[in-house]
């Protein structure tokens, strides 16, 4: 601190004034204390100018000690003057929640890969600080990359780069996509334990805003029945729900086939070469099922009962000799009693197809089973409401339209012309009540518990709630992008912030749901404090707690020095 002097017409001012670095990075001051006027300060501290100065010093070292002091006990006076103010331009409140996901990231050592990507391709910006920062909006904010950059202002450190820079870049990460997922994948084994014996495939797509096909970007059956082209994901996730790889391919391609060529990049770049694979019965073709038929590798699908043969069909259909899965007691499913009804029966069966053979499990859900009678009772009822109002005679649109059960025959009287007749066709309503509660998986694994068989199967939600967190939370789409790279690039920070998310969510041992997670990461901001340091202005909660011990930092203090914020964000990149 030093002593400083304001002259006007009339009289000499003392101040001991402090200089400091704005929130901006500017160098600027304040005053601590008014000493008074040169005549005031004469009569006390005279007879001369010098005296008065020599005092002045004094005080301002005095305070400077003072504030030292403070300093160390954490403790600061702040003079906020009511006739002074705002600069334009000057930011207070910025946002801390994308320090919880840096500590991921680092864990993950993509700066370490991004290291590795420009000593080979040698550009002069920096990729690391432009894929995190994009990693982090797209979990915060999602948007276009030109908001990411300016959502990005608003961290508590704010990039360096510039925008012209993340489009340069994005063309960069998606020529090194799959050397940027098969590191981060070996650096993941060092931070969790990754279930990576059971592997979940599942394909979803994503619409554009066009209108003409481009590209990949293909029309085909879309996810969100839009009328727009498409490009297709194919995604594998470990045991646990944790991305694994991804692909992508045109909008008008079979989903089958974008198995193959990802399987083999996890099998050759990732060196996972011992798993299970699971998938829906979407993706479970022969050719699929023989490709994990091997020596060190299974399969765990689910198998269409209503596309099984005839012999196969029946055996399913067949009501008697199911077993009671928690004591293995035959039951006949017509004997079951409310009593039953949170209970799983099952029966299994030698499967045999033209290449492969199988072992086809079927079970039987009492509770599901009432579920699904109680949903296509209510379609019934809109088909019956569809014949009154006459609305049936429109196209059926997908398997689930109510539509499906109003048939039509064509009534002639001699010599007349015929007549449409529409109908409510109870033979289909019935049809489709055989197979309430069914549900069948296949397997090559001859000598394994079918509980546990059925276990695997199940998670199978875990890629679907994937799915949903880059759809919805992630705002994935929309596609605004038209450039191939662009798009692939797009997708690949997608995968990384769905991944460093799920890490996070692991390590709070799933204890909080994705909204809750989401919620509390984008209100975790700081107010700046006169350039002093930091208020922390969330709310403290168990989450935050949790979060700060799941990353080995702590913010919930009333006040943070700018010089302990720069200790926290240090230790949020492992330093």
């Amino acid at each position: 601190m030093k002593v400083n002097t304001s002259k006007s017409k009339n009289a000499e001012s003392f101040y001991i004034k402090q200089s400091y670095i704005d929130a901006n990075g500017k160098s600027t001051s304040r005053t601590i204390r008014k000493l008074g006027t040169l005549e005031e300060l004469l009569k006390e501290h005279g007879p001369t100018r010098d005296d008065v100065m020599a005092w002045a010093r004094e005080q301002a070292r005095i305070e400077t000690e003072k504030y030292e002091l403070e300093k160390e006990n954490h403790c600061f006076p702040v003079v906020f003057h009511p006739n002074r103010r705002i600069p334009y331009g000057e930011r207070r409140k910025f946002d801390g929640g994308y320090l919880f996901l840096q500590s991921i990231y680092h864990e993950l050592r993509l700066p370490s890969v991004c290291r590795k990507i420009r000593d080979k391709r040698h550009y002069e910006y920096d990729l690391n600080a432009i894929l995190s920062d994009l990693i982090y909006t797209r979990v915060l904010d999602p948007g276009s990359k030109c908001s990411s950059y300016k959502a990005a202002q608003a961290f508590l450190e704010p990039p360096k780069y510039q925008l012209h820079d993340v489009y340069r870049a994005l063309s960069v990460l998606a020529e090194e996509s799959d050397l940027i997922q098969s590191e981060v994948y070996k650096n993941s084994l060092q931070v969790i334990k990754r279930n990576d014996h059971i592997l979940y495939y599942d394909c979803t797509n994503y619409y554009f805003e066009i209108e003409q096909e481009d590209g990949d970007k293909k029309y085909g059956k879309s996810k969100e029945h839009r009328p727009n082209p498409i490009i297709q994901m194919g995604l594998f996730t470990d045991g646990d729900g944790i991305p694994l790889a991804f692909s992508l391919f045109p909008g008008n391609q079979n989903e089958q086939k974008s198995l193959k060529p990802l399987e083999q990049k996890v099998i050759n770049d990732f060196g996972c070469k011992r798993f299970i694979f699971c998938s829906d019965a979407g993706l479970a073709s022969e050719n699929n099922r023989i490709l994990n038929d091997a020596k060190d590798r299974a399969f765990i699908v689910t198998q269409s009962i209503k596309k099984l043969s005839a012999e196969y069909k029946e055996l399913a259909l067949n009501r008697q000799r199911f077993r009671r899965l928690s004591d293995n007691k035959l039951v006949d499913l017509d004997d079951i009693t409310s009593d039953d009804y949170d209970q799983l029966f099952y029966k299994e069966e030698p499967y045999s197809s033209k290449k492969l053979e199988q072992r086809l499990i079927i079970t039987y859900s009492p509770k599901y089973a009432a579920y699904q009678k109680e949903i296509r009772q209510r379609q019934v009822e809109r088909a019956i409401a569809m014949l009154k109002d006459g609305n049936h005679k429109r196209q059926k649109k997908n398997p689930n339209d109510p539509a499906r059960f109003i048939s039509k025959d064509a009534v002639t009287k001699d010599g007349e012309i015929a007549d449409i007749l529409y109908y409510l066709n109870e033979s289909k309503i019935a049809e489709e009540a055989m197979y309430d509660g069914l549900y069948a998986v296949c397997t090559d694994l001859f000598d394994d518990d079918v509980a546990d068989i059925l276990n695997v199967s199940e998670g199978r939600w875990q890629i679907e709630a994937c799915f949903r967190i880059m759809k919805t939370d992630f705002t994935a789409r929309p596609v605004y992008l038209h450039r191939e790279d662009r798009i692939k690039a797009h997708f690949l920070i997608c995968f990384l912030a769905l991944l460093i998310y799920r890490i996070l969510e692991k390590k709070l041992n799933k204890e909080f749901t994705c909204e809750q997670i989401l919620r509390e990461l984008k209100d975790y901001q700081f107010a700046d404090v006169l350039g002093q340091g930091f208020m922390p202005i969330y709310t403290m909660s168990k989450l935050i707690h949790r979060l700060h011990e799941a990353c080995g930092f702590s913010t919930d203090y009333e006040f943070l020095t700018k010089s302990k914020m720069r200790e926290i964000q240090k230790k949020s990149k492992g330093k």
